[in-house]
């Protein structure tokens, strides 16, 4: 995939997965490429179909939620594009929790009973759903990972303003909470999420993509409890079957590890599992799109030009 050169550009980001350029340091164009990271690696071959995936996923809950909080989209003319606002980001991520999985599993079973300055109550096991949905903030690291940080860290090294961070709480909670209503009529959990803030004319907005199967975790809600009362693991929807495959295949991203090999059959079965996820996730049948790079900066310079561009 190429670098576009579009009209008023003033600067270009390609990160793990996007390719973003800004535009007339007021807009942004995003492109969700079929690019895949692992481990804070990004793998030797893109997967077919996984930007429109991610892309089409976003757009449709950046839509269903934009009555809690504005958000950065303007359009996503192209199955891979979406066009929005340059906002001024918010140095945070808020990572939203409804169930004891992953990373504050692991803080758990060593025994910890804090995380992010959160108190987790005692007697749970893996999976199991916390008495209401906990945020466990992280920083925002432009090279390597992430870091956990509490609220109180936040507020009291300035990264946010007390008044703006409980809005952000609060904006993190109903987002998440309608995550999880349209997640039930789709037969599923909303499990853990994150979610991105910027300001635009000093409003809070949302931005970034929302409840993909890259940001986000889903469980089958048939036969959870069944599940959890015997013990068993849960059945997933998230990007962790790639993660499974890998660490199968010995590489976690450590120095000297090799990517395995990536055969057509791997790569055919990690696109399929991306539709399936799509399909799970906005019940709607998956329809594939290929458009050439000619029509794409077209239509981008199209939608450009309505904006005054």
């Amino acid at each position: 995939m190429s670098t576009f050169n579009l009209p008023k550009q003033t600067n270009f980001y390609k990160g793990k997965v996007r390719d973003v350029y800004t535009i007339a340091d007021k807009y942004m164009v995003m492109q969700v490429s079929d690019r895949i990271s692992a481990f804070d690696v990004v793998l030797p071959r893109p997967i077919p179909y996984k930007g429109q995936v991610l892309n089409q996923i976003a757009a449709q809950f950046l839509n269903a939620t934009k009555d809690i909080v504005p958000n950065w989209m303007i359009s996503s003319p192209l199955p891979n594009i979406t066009i929005g606002h340059k906002c001024e980001t918010y140095p945070v991520e808020m990572v939203v929790r409804g169930f004891l999985t992953g990373h504050a599993w692991r803080t758990y079973k060593s025994g910890k009973r804090e995380l992010c300055g959160v108190t987790l109550p005692e007697g749970l096991k893996e999976n199991d759903r916390f008495p209401t949905p906990i945020i466990t903030p992280t920083t925002k690291a432009h090279e390597g990972h992430d870091e956990d940080i509490s609220r109180e860290e936040i507020i009291s090294r300035g990264l946010v303003s007390k008044e703006e961070y409980e809005q952000l709480e609060k904006y993190t909670l109903a987002i998440y909470q309608r995550g999880q209503e349209i997640a039930k009529e789709r037969g599923l959990i909303l499990v853990d999420t994150k979610y991105e803030f910027g300001k635009k004319d000093g409003v809070i907005t949302l931005i970034d993509e929302i409840h993909t199967p890259d940001s986000s975790r889903y469980f089958y809600l048939e036969g959870y409890e069944e599940r959890q009362a015997k013990g068993e693991a849960q059945k997933q929807l998230s990007k962790e079957f790639v993660r499974e495959w890998l660490m199968a295949n010995g590489f976690q991203g450590k120095d000297g590890q090799q990517v395995p090999e990536m055969t057509d059959e791997v790569i055919k079965g990690i696109s399929e599992r991306y539709i399936e996820l799509y399909e799970n996730v906005t019940g709607k049948p998956f329809v594939k799109e290929d458009v050439s790079e000619e029509d794409t900066v077209k239509r981008i310079e199209e939608e450009l030009a309505k904006l005054g561009v």
